[in-house]
């Protein structure tokens, strides 16, 4: 009997494709830190893919979506993999479409200004390319050095200036996009009536395949004004960013963290590395001062004490909050607005650092997307969530998402991504757990999966329960997906799924994704040892 493979070569003689164990080894899951469990457990490639293509058009996206419709072949769309909500779960009943040959910026229209580029594009050579035209699209997310525009695009994406620049959802002009029956379509947004552009944005794959966006942009910087102020509680620096943001200042970036938080950024947080300050992603516990990775790793399975010590008798050494500031743009604006911002803080009760940690900040601030592996080598494992809420229950979500996780977890965070009515919390977390004494040899992976998902389980429930939303930019993935029902409710999610049956009503594109039930279960026990067929 032929492979599904051997059927779309015969349809399809023209694109690239591969059923290779490499290959189907090296799509078979994005970056979501729980895998990470496995693949230190050995179980490499679990979920892999039946094979891959790689279209360099829109009309083959079109043909392997159309074939892929007659066939009943599910269809996961994928950028860079660097998506930590398990996006991608493939089956080996799955064809993953690879869209970075399709990485064109097709033109630059000065007059709007906009940029014409497809999906596949990556980060920072896209921006690169735009900087030397004179422009900036203003989205730099942390893991831009590994991410496509489509991908921003399907999960949602906010960048580190987005305090200026808005959201990914906020550039967009116009989405070219194929369905799951493999029509091309192109989406306008729109100032009345329906807009389908904010529909498929944030889909995550299911309800089209993105593959060229029509992107707002903005003249390149010429100017940056950088500030740091501290503030003697973490409550105090949030209610002096929602003063700046009501009062109209737009800094490109404002990030506040808290006291622990705030001492490895001026301290630096990575071994080996003193002087590199964090930038937004996980933590690097190996980076705790003065500890050995034993002790650290005996002293996180059991959380609460670490948790009570900061939150108490270490409080005041640790010092205080750290607000990072920086404004830019054109002349002395930024100089302006940044002068404005800190005579506003300091008559809030804060205290001025001058340029140093802002300047420090954005030197670094991609560093931290490649400090999560050495974490898990050491028989821990990390991870950060972020979550937002409105101004009046961010204290509620702050407290009680910390209180959550710190039953099982060490929990710091920072704020990031403000707004004038509310603001996105970011908390990162390490963990670790007692090895089974019964089964030496599984070391601590299956016991870390295990706290890893009780960690989580009771997160999501304390920020429903506060009234925050689950997911500001990282996107639902499978990860969030069964709590996603408790936050939109029945009818947000019947119109969820209406929406994914119009634009795909084969029900072929990243099936399981958004909406629980999840298939594959993204829980089930990879970190433990057992054959993987191949």
């Amino acid at each position: 009997m032929p492979s599904r493979i051997d059927d779309l070569r015969r349809a399809l003689p023209e694109i690239r494709a591969s059923d290779d164990p490499a290959d189907r080894v090296a799509y078979a899951r994005d970056l979501w830190p729980r895998h990470h469990l496995a693949v230190r457990a050995g179980n490499v490639g679990a979920h892999r893919p039946g094979f891959i293509v790689w279209p360099e058009t829109t009309a083959e996206v079109s043909a392997v979506v159309t074939w892929a419709a007659r066939t009943g072949t599910p269809v996961v769309p994928f950028g860079a993999g660097s998506g930590v909500c398990a996006g991608i779960l493939p089956t080996d009943e799955v064809v993953v479409l690879d869209l970075k040959r399709m990485g064109k910026i097709r033109g630059i229209d000065p007059a709007v200004p906009s940029v014409d580029v497809e999906a596949g594009a990556m980060g920072v050579p896209f921006e690169e390319e735009l900087v030397r035209a004179g422009f900036t699209l203003g989205h730099f997310p942390s893991s831009i050095l590994c991410s496509t525009v489509g991908g921003w695009l399907a999960a949602r994406s906010a960048g580190q200036c987005s305090g200026k620049y808005g959201k990914i959802e906020d550039m967009a002009i116009s989405l070219e996009c194929v369905t799951g029956t493999g029509e091309v379509v192109t989406l306008h947004h729109r100032q009345h009536g329906p807009s389908l552009v904010p529909i498929v944005i944030g889909s995550e794959g299911t309800m089209a395949v993105i593959t060229r966006a029509t992107l707002r942009l903005h003249p390149a910087p010429t100017t940056r004004a950088y500030g740091a102020f501290s503030f003697p509680t973490t409550e105090r620096g949030w209610d002096a960013m929602r003063r700046a943001f009501q009062a109209g200042k737009r800094p490109a970036v404002m990030r506040l963290y808290d006291p622990f938080d705030a001492m490895l950024a001026r301290q630096g947080s990575v071994k080996g590395s003193p002087r590199s300050p964090r930038g937004e992603g996980a933590p690097s516990p190996l980076g705790f001062p003065g500890a050995g990775t034993r002790a650290l790793r005996r002293g996180l399975q059991s959380p609460r004490f670490f948790n009570a010590l900061v939150d108490g008798p270490l409080s005041i050494a640790l010092g205080p909050a750290l607000l990072v500031v920086i404004f830019e743009g054109d002349g002395t604006k930024p100089y302006e607005d940044l002068a404005e911002t800190r005579r506003m803080f300091e008559a809030l009760g804060a205290g001025w650092e001058g340029e140093g940690q802002a300047r420090k900040w954005f030197q670094h601030r991609y560093s931290v997307s490649y400090r999560q592996a050495p974490v898990f080598a050491k028989g821990l494992f990390s991870d950060t969530m972020e979550v937002a809420a409105p101004w009046s229950r961010l204290d509620a979500v702050y407290h009680g998402v910390r209180k959550a996780l710190g039953r099982s977890v060490f929990v710091m965070a920072h704020l990031s991504h403000a707004y004038p009515d509310g603001c996105c919390i970011y908390f990162s977390f390490a963990g670790s757990a007692a090895p089974d004494p019964s089964n030496p040899a599984a070391a601590w992976d299956e016991g870390c999966e295990e706290v890893y998902d009780r960690t989580w389980k009771a997160a999501m429930a304390a920020v429903l329960e506060a009234g925050g939303v689950l997911a500001h930019h990282h996107g639902v993935g499978r990860s969030k997906a069964p709590r996603l029902a408790e936050e939109l409710g029945g009818v947000g999610m019947s119109t969820v799924r209406a929406l994914m049956k119009a634009f795909d009503p084969h029900g072929i594109l990243n099936p399981g994704n958004l909406v629980a039930p999840p298939s594959p279960d993204p829980y089930r026990h990879d970190a433990s040892p057992r054959e993987i067929s191949p």
